[in-house]
């Protein structure tokens, strides 16, 4: 799921661009949700922090103790990922915009088939970014690759878990085996462990600990090549 946050100055607006966003996902049947929304540039960045953000709409000439060029370089420097929209009534701050790795800048007044288009071409954008996000099925549901902890089968559904949601489809490894980078390695029948999500391991005990505080088990029959891969990926001894 791609998580959207909204910053703009002006409540009403702010208001509208939620509704807006969400008739948008509903309508193509987009993965998406606006998770935060606040006219002040800390509330944003203070989210931010401690919460995954995908998207991010910000408004230039925002009248907080930081503008909306001042808060997208803060963003910048403390994550490199997010999308960045802009939208503004001043044409002239457009070329200075883009300076911060910009997706798009919507003029107000903002319309709808304006606005879908640009969700439209991000979607499409993040589709392509394989070693960024997953898609699991044809609804659009869209992981980033860094946030998956472990992989796990159950029945013929594949439980994708991150620290914060489970997201399942019907599908089997082999499918997903071929799209997932070489981070990603078979230690059960049942799951795929993500290396750089691994907190622990206890070979003995055949368990791994991941950093959400999770475990699973290691199979017999894959011990032997999981500890290969995990000697020489260089972060466990």
């Amino acid at each position: 799921m791609l998580n959207f946050v909204v910053c703009d100055d002006n409540l009403n607006l702010l208001g509208r661009l939620e509704k807006m966003l969400e008739m948008i996902f509903t309508k193509n049947n987009y993965d998406a949700s606006v998770v935060f929304k606040s006219d002040n540039a800390d509330d944003i960045l203070n989210y931010m922090d401690n919460h995954i953000t995908d998207v991010v709409m910000l408004d230039i000439n925002l009248k907080s103790n930081k503008s909306g060029l001042e808060l997208a370089e803060e963003i910048r420097k403390r994550k490199k990922n997010p999308y960045i929209i802009f939208t503004t009534g001043h044409l002239e701050y457009a070329m200075v915009a883009y300076k911060y790795k910009t997706f798009d800048y919507l003029a107000k007044p903002i319309t709808y088939d304006r606005l879908e288009d640009t969700i439209a071409r991000l979607f499409e954008d993040a589709n392509e970014l394989t070693k960024k996000y997953i898609k699991l099925d044809n609804k659009n549901t869209l992981i980033d690759e860094s946030e998956i902890q472990y992989i796990k089968r159950d029945g013929m559904k594949l439980v994708f878990h991150t620290s914060t949601h489970d997201f399942d489809t019907y599908s089997s490894f082999n499918k997903f085996q071929e799209k997932l980078p070489d981070t990603y390695v078979r230690c059960h029948k049942s799951y795929i462990a993500n290396l750089n999500q691994i907190k622990n391991v206890e070979p003995v005990a055949g368990m791994i600990t991941f950093k959400d505080g999770n475990t699973c088990d290691i199979g017999p029959k894959y011990k032997r090549d999981f500890m290969e891969v995990l000697k020489n990926y260089g972060n466990f001894e």
